[in-house]
This record gives structure tokens, C-alpha cells and sequence, in this order.
């Protein structure tokens, strides 16, 4: 499940201006494109968060880039004001228990030292939802590893849309973007948070697995981290990834009735495996082609 929250982190990501930083190391994340006779849609895999310092907004991908009219993203966020009353609206809860008090005493521990290194106090996440707490959790140790929303590929696209004029639209608003973790039954989010905590020393290591996956373009790759843990918490599975794959694929079919070019940027859990974005488009007859270069 730990996984799966990674490629869920844009829930509480920023899509702001990315951080100057030199292009050191190259990368080539995987590309792949649907067209008929008069439209195109690019499907980009992104990651939300990363280090400065990957040059992969450069070859296919820009050019894609280019060509297209508009760009897509999972959700472009509501103004900051806006996106914390929706948080405290979906995440908080006045009559819940402290947390400590929802999970067992040696995760409780786990949960109130984690607060405490970040400098924080013990029941700092007291109030809010297991949903909102995890998700808040995790960010922790990418965010002390040097990874930064400012840095992902959202980040990077958004700003050059911007700076070429090309509407930003997203497939979701955040309101249904959090209501998938709000939705979630109270054993699930508990069991989240568990997950989460007991993740946490490894979870850095785990996103630089996936970062190193998808620098090389290795979409299997990808699918074979995460698929190790649909099987082991199919609610979550369904409500982050696979509900959602097949509503992308149903928006992705509408959107080929119209003429133009898109480029479409999730993250990369989304477009890898079998339960994919791109499997659901073969599903509807789409021919899905990986983009070389």
C-alpha cells in the first residue's frame, strides 16, 4: 500500500513554478501516443516529486510537447485558500479519537516519533482523518531525501504550458481527487496509516526505485512495484488506480471525437500493467503506440 500512496502524493502536491537546476543526468520516460486521422493525445507517465538535476524535458517528450494544444494533468489545483478548506472539509473530523487511539500502541509509537524527528509535536495529526494523516506521513521522507513537487513533472509542464499559452485543464478536480481517500472505509484508512508508518524508513528507497524505472522508461518495471500491492489491498487498489484508469480511458475515448492535439501527463502507476490507462484504451479498441527514441 506504501506504493500505492507514492504515485498518490500529488493530493498534496504544488504545482508551482519548478526550481532552477542544471540538466545533469539524462532520462527518457516512457511516451506513447493514440491518433486517428484528426487527433493525437500524447500519454506522458509522470512522477510527482523529484530531485533537480533530471533532463527529461527534452527529445520526444518536448517535441510531443510542442505539437500539442493543450496539456492535461490529473487535477490542477484550486487556489491555496480554497484547497485548505476542502482539506479540512474531507480530512478532519471533530468527533473521531486521536490516532494514537485508532491503531495499536507500537504504531502509535512509530506515529508520535516520526512527529517528533520532523519537529513536530506527538499529537500534532490528532483531529485528522487516518487518509489525510498517511498521506501527510509520507511525504516526510521524500521530502527529506531531496525530493520536491517543485521539481516533478507536473511542475516542469504546467510552467511551460504557461510560457507557451496552452490551456491547462485536469481530468479531475480536487474535490474528487481527495474524496477517493475521504471515500475509503475506516479499517482501509487505518490500515493505510499502519502501512504508512511502517513504510516510512524505506519509502525513500522505494521512490528512488521507482524514479530509476522511470527514467529508463521501464514501464513493466513500474507495474511489477506496484503490482505487488494490489493484491494486498484491493479497496485502495480500486479507488486510487483502477476506478480511476477506466475513467481516464472513457474521458481519453470521448476526447478522440474531437479533432486537435493533446498532451495528457498522470502519474506513472496509471499508464503501467494490466489494468492500465493504456490497457482499458485497447479494451475500447484504441491502438496504443509506444513512442521510440
Amino acid at each position: 500500500m506504501k506504493k500505492l500512496l507514492l504515485f498518490a502524493l500529488l493530493a498534496l502536491a504544488s504545482c508551482g513554478s519548478p526550481a532552477p537546476a542544471p540538466k545533469l543526468e539524462d532520462a527518457d520516460p516512457a511516451l506513447w501516443v493514440v491518433k486517428d486521422a484528426d487527433t493525437t493525445i500524447y500519454l506522458f507517465g509522470t512522477v510527482h516529486a523529484l530531485k533537480p538535476g533530471l533532463s527529461w524535458f527534452d527529445e520526444a517528450v518536448e517535441q510531443a510537447f510542442d505539437r500539442s494544444d493543450s496539456l492535461v494533468l490529473e487535477l490542477v489545483l484550486p487556489p491555496e485558500q480554497e484547497l485548505q478548506a476542502l482539506v479540512m472539509e474531507l480530512g478532519t473530523a471533530q468527533d473521531m479519537p486521536p490516532l494514537s487511539r485508532q491503531i495499536p500502541a507500537d504504531e502509535a509509537a512509530k506515529l508520535r516519533a516520526a512527529l517528533e524527528s520532523a519537529g513536530q509535536s506527538g499529537d500534532s495529526l490528532d483531529g485528522l482523518e487516518p487518509w489525510l494523516a498517511a498521506v501527510m506521513l509520507a511525504n516526510l521522507p521524500a521530502q527529506n531525501a531531496g525530493y520536491d513537487a517543485k521539481d516533478g513533472a507536473e511542475a516542469v509542464l504546467t510552467a511551460a504550458a504557461r510560457a507557451a499559452g496552452k490551456p491547462v485543464t485536469g481530468l479531475e478536480t480536487a474535490r474528487e481527487q481527495f474524496g477517493y481517500f475521504d471515500r475509503l472505509s475506516m479499517p482501509a484508512q487505518r490500515a493505510l496509516l499502519i502501512e504508512t508508518l511502517d513504510g516510512m524508513p524505506d519509502s525513500a528507497r522505494t521512490l528512488d526505485q521507482i524514479v530509476a524505472r522511470w527514467r529508463v522508461g521501464d514501464a513493466d518495471g513500474i507495474a511489477k512495484l506496484l503490482n505487488e500491492d494490489l493484491a494486498k489491498a484491493p479497496e485502495l487498489a480500486n479507488a486510487l488506480l483502477l476506478t480511476r484508469n477506466r475513467h481516464w480511458a472513457d474521458w481519453i475515448a470521448g476526447r478522440m471525437k474531437q479533432p486537435g492535439t493533446v498532451f495528457i501527463a498522470v502519474g506513472a502507476g496509471h499508464l503501467a500493467g494490466g489494468q492500465s490507462v493504456l490497457a482499458e484504451l485497447a479494451k475500447r479498441g484504441f491502438k496504443v503506440t509506444r513512442v521510440t527514441y
